[in-house]
């Protein structure tokens, strides 16, 4: 189940970023291979960060964002 829940919560601030890219490559003219190889990881780092901080810090409920409201427990004994 961690291992789900750490995929979808990767993916789903991945596919954003993805979606914040392909809006900015409409409105900008700019080279789109160039401006997707860059503002593709800022715009996933900036949503993941946006939405782990308001599900940490306001509720819990913010984590359906990031695909599951739920952080993935790991096992430290393993």
């Amino acid at each position: 189940m961690n291992l789900y829940v750490s995929l979808i919560r990767t993916g789903i601030p991945a596919l954003a970023g993805w979606l914040v890219t392909l809006a900015a490559a409409h409105g900008l003219h700019l080279d789109a291979q160039a401006l997707a190889g860059v503002l593709t990881p800022v715009a996933a780092f900036c949503y993941y960060t946006v939405f782990r901080l308001a599900e940490h810090y306001v509720s819990p409920k913010w984590g359906w964002l990031l695909g599951y409201a739920q952080p993935p427990q790991y096992d430290l004994a393993a």
